[in-house]
């Protein structure tokens, strides 16, 4: 195994194990700021996942999906995040949300390759989702402009991590249905009730 794959895929694993069954979007955002925002996606289990699913799959995908996947994702976050701070909702939003992680585990799991334009409205529909639900929830003394920035600034990072392991196996298939099928079985524990 390439050991520049060994430790993040370790952690990936030991994470999914042992984080509990939680849902950021119950727990609240707590604080007011650029260090909230940057805090906020690293509490709950869907968003991390779904996140770094996300760059998994921009990886996978290579040459201008690299850049243009994750920018569709933050684009259609930043949007649902909108609608969010102005009251509107969606319907189903907390079961679309760990459906994301289902969904993006099973293409990555399959290798699945699709249009430009159907990868991009499938992650921007995801992200409209994670969007609103992340914006119904801003705290009330929060700078939306700085939480935006942390929570954009955090975001990335973990398509950049997820980008990061699906290079690092571009090499080895079999890491990337694995990470796949770790996705897909901590889906089932969001979608339990």
């Amino acid at each position: 195994m390439n050991t520049k794959m060994f430790w993040p895929l370790l952690g990936l694993l030991c994470f999914v194990g042992i984080w509990p069954v939680a849902e950021a979007h119950t727990l609240g955002a707590e604080g007011t700021g650029l260090i909230s925002g940057l805090a906020h996606p690293f509490v709950g289990v869907d968003h991390l996942l779904a996140m770094i699913a996300v760059g998994i799959w921009a990886g996978q995908l290579g040459g201008k999906a690299v850049w243009q996947v994750p920018l569709a994702f933050l684009g259609t976050m930043v949007l649902g995040s909108s609608l969010g701070l102005l009251g509107l909702s969606l319907p189903m939003v907390e079961p679309v949300i760990a459906s994301s992680v289902l969904v993006l585990g099973l293409i990555i799991a399959g290798s699945v390759r699709l249009s430009m334009l159907a990868v991009t409205g499938t992650v921007g529909f995801f992200a409209l989702f994670h969007g609103v639900a992340h914006g119904l929830e801003l705290p009330h003394t929060a700078s939306p402009i700085l939480y935006g920035i942390g929570f954009v600034l955090a975001t990335s990072l973990l398509h950049g991590l997820g980008i990061g392991l699906a290079r690092d196996s571009s090499q080895y298939r079999i890491i990337q249905r694995l990470l796949g099928f770790t996705l897909i079985a901590a889906s089932t524990m969001l979608l339990t009730p």
